[in-house]
This record gives structure tokens, sequence and C-alpha cells, in this order.
């Protein structure tokens, strides 16, 4: 039986349909003592901003599977305006690769810097918390053809990095 047909859950859905943008002020209580934004609250902004994109392509309850490496490439400070943007870059059963792109624009010096990248996993879930299967993704640029397969390869060394670890566990 072909669920997409009778699911519209299921049903092939563009990237532009899981966009998102999100924009934060950093304040004072972001900050650390010298006025630059924590890295958890910039960690947990990625993860807000990646759940909106999943949570726009699945239609269902996302929650956060994984997140791959971080690195904080430019300051941000009180008064800067964070700018996160993601996009589902493939889906694959129940879950999903969200990629979240971060920039910082001082809107006083008119200057916009980037921050930080990050992918991460999101699995459906219904309200028991069951996993439940996602539409597949329909790249529409190059850009977008060139993220959907390099979310395959990631998925890739991300499995195999779990192998290697269940491994080391006696």
């Amino acid at each position: 039986m072909n669920l997409s047909h009778s699911d519209p859950c299921l049903t092939p859905r563009p990237v532009r349909d899981s966009q998102s943008d999100m924009a934060e002020i950093v304040l004072p209580n972001d900050a650390n003592p010298l006025g630059a934004l924590l890295g958890g609250r910039l960690m947990h902004w990625i993860d807000l901003a990646g759940a909106l994109a999943a949570h726009r392509h699945s239609r269902h309850y996302v929650v956060t599977a994984a997140i791959d490496h971080l690195d904080f490439l430019f300051p941000v400070h009180v008064g800067d305006l964070v700018i996160l943007r993601s996009s589902v870059n493939r889906a694959f059963h129940t879950s999903m690769e969200i990629g979240v792109k971060v920039w910082v624009e001082n809107y006083i010096a008119n200057e916009a810097h980037h921050v930080s990248s990050a992918y991460l996993t999101f699995v459906a879930v219904d309200p028991n918390g069951m996993h439940v299967p996602v539409a597949a993704v329909i790249p529409e640029t190059e850009e977008e053809r060139r993220r959907y397969e390099d979310a395959a390869r990631r998925r890739q060394s991300r499995h195999a990095e779990l192998e290697r670890r269940r491994k080391l566990v006696p």
C-alpha cells in the first residue's frame, strides 16, 4: 500500500516548505561576564531552530536525536541580533537531517557574520513518543541537491561511528 496517497503527512515536500528563520536579540541574561553569548544558549537556539524546520516538514512532534560537530566562528555580544536559518536536508524513514546556519547582525554597524553551522537529526514521533514515518524531501536547487546527497554520507558516517563505539563497550 502506498501511504503517501492516503496520508497527506507522507506526501513528498520541497525543502522550501520547511525553511524557517528565527531571530533573537542577545540580552545580558544570555551572556557571560564578558558580555559574550553563552555557547549553551546558542546551542539551545540552534536546537529550537532545527525543531521548527523538522516540525514543518514532518507535521508531527519531533525529538532531537543528535547534533553534529559545532564550532563557534565569530563572537556574539549583548545587543547583537542573532539570525538562525534552518531547513530539512534529507528525510529518511522516521528521521530527518536539519541544517542550521547562524548569523550575527550588528544593526548599529550594519555588519553580518557567519557564527556557526550545525546538522541535527530529529525523529518524528506521535503523542505517545512512538516513531512515525516522514515524507520524502524534494531538493529543487543545486545547493539543495548537494545538501541532500551530503546528508546521506553524514548519516552513513554517524552510523559507522555508533557501531564503532558499541564495539568498545564491554
